[in-house]
Parts: C-alpha cells; structure tokens; sequence
C-alpha cells in the first residue's frame, strides 16, 4: 500500500507557483520535441530544426485547447457551467486525451497545410511521441490524486488522501503503463515505407482497445455499463477499424499477426 499524500505544488515563490502537473507536461514537450528532432535528423520529416520547434509549439497548443474542451463538454459540463472560471485553471488538472487527439489532428492538420507536407506521414511521426506524452501526462494525474482507481486491497493498492482514504488502484499508472506499451509496439511497427496514416491508424484503435479495458477500474459515472470516455473509446476503435480495413489491407497483411 502506498500513501499519496504528494504536494500537487513543488515551489511556491509569491504569486508563482511550480506545479507537478505542468512539469510533466514540459517533460513531455521535451520528449515528443526530441524525438521529431531525431526523425528530422534521419530525414523522415521534410521540415527543418526550426520547423520541427514551431510544429511541436503548435501541437501543445492544439494539444493543451482540445484536452480541456473535451473536459469541459465531455465530462464536467456541470461543474464548469458552476465555476466558468475554473475552465481555464488548467494546471489543476482535469485534461481528456479524446480531445487531446482532437487538438493534436486538428493542429497538425493546419500546420502541414502551412508546409505543405503529407498530413497522414505527419501524423504517423507525431502518433509515437504524442502516445508516450500521454503516458507522462498520466503521471501528473496522479501526483494531482486526480482521476483515481475503484478500491482494491491489492499490495499496491494507493490510498489519495485528499479524496477519501480508501486504498485504491492507481489507476493514474495503469494507464501510463498502457499507453507506454502502445508507442513501444508502434515503434516496433513503424517503418518509411507504410501507406501515410496507418501508424496513426493503429494508434487509435490500440489506444482505444487499451483505454476501454484499463477504464474498468477508474472510478467514474457509467452509462449503460461505460464511461463517458469507454465510450469515447470505442467510436475511436469502429472508426479506426473501418479505416484500417478499407484504406490499408496492404498494411495489415504485412503485419506478422496477419501473416
């Protein structure tokens, strides 16, 4: 059992304060930036250095406004339409990974339009990063004890104390975990010469397939026997199904598992 009883706050100078939760999302920043500055390096993104940091800035942008979108209209349309205020309090969390794919397509898209480059070749190099960004955004969740397990008495069972003492599953690192393991397979996968889009394409049907199976245990409101985000979850994996098999069987068969 473990006691998180963490400081959402590191330091607090005045009017400044340094929270974990926007540390990790700079880490992650940091992680999605060097690893596009890598893919540059190799020439698989025809965007120069400089390119590469406006793209990333970008990104966290669209990242950042869809993530809270979603969470406001999504999930907490209640509490926000209470406290409009609190919408734009984003360091206290309370940020959806639904819209924050919403936010990254919709950024990339114009930014590639801008640059004229393959939205889809843009999107399969972006799927890997933004995958692991969203495991270390799952950290901040839980030094946040935001987004928390149903009770469990497992060994590692975590007890928030800011929410009520119950020892629970840290959900928060399930889903890291999961999310983790998807960019690792999607980089075993990824290859230059895949049809544009299917990385992009595996990543929402394998994080959908993950985030319906790891929700079992996050402690929300169900309706008709999910959550508003397995629900979420499973119109992101019909749809990258349809698209899978319509647009990229050629893809698909080269994969081991269709061999």
């Amino acid at each position: 059992m473990f006691i998180n009883n963490i400081n959402p706050t590191l330091l607090k100078l005045g009017f400044l304060e340094i929270r974990y939760y926007g540390l990790v999302y700079v880490l992650g920043a940091i992680v999605g930036l060097l690893v596009l500055l890598y893919y540059q390096k190799k020439g698989r993104i025809d965007l120069s250095k400089d390119e590469v940091w406006d793209l990333v800035f970008w990104l966290m942008i669209g990242l950042v406004v869809g993530a809270r979108v979603f969470e406001v209209v999504f999930f907490e349309p209640g509490y926000f339409l209470r406290n409009p205020l609190e919408i734009v309090k984003i360091w206290k969390g309370g940020m959806s990974f639904h819209g924050g794919l919403v936010g990254l397509m919709v950024a990339g898209y114009f930014y590639a339009r801008k640059k004229k480059i393959n939205f889809w070749k843009l999107a399969d190099m972006v799927a890997i990063p933004g995958i692991i960004v969203a495991g270390i955004g799952r950290l901040a969740n839980f030094t946040n004890s935001e987004f928390w397990g149903t009770s469990s008495n497992l060994p590692w069972c975590v007890v928030f104390r800011k929410v009520d003492g119950v020892c629970r599953h840290p959900y928060q690192i399930y889903a890291a975990l999961q999310r983790w393991v998807v960019g690792g397979v999607l980089a075993l996968i990824y290859r230059k010469d895949r049809k544009p889009g299917f990385i992009f394409w595996l990543l929402v049907l394998f994080e959908g397939l993950g985030r319906v199976l790891v929700d079992i245990v996050r402690e929300e409101a169900k309706f008709l026997g999910l959550s508003m985000g397995q629900w979420l979850s499973v119109v992101m994996v019909i749809a990258a199904v349809v698209v899978l098999f319509i647009n990229y069987k050629k893809d698909l068969k080269g994969l081991i598992l269709f061999k």
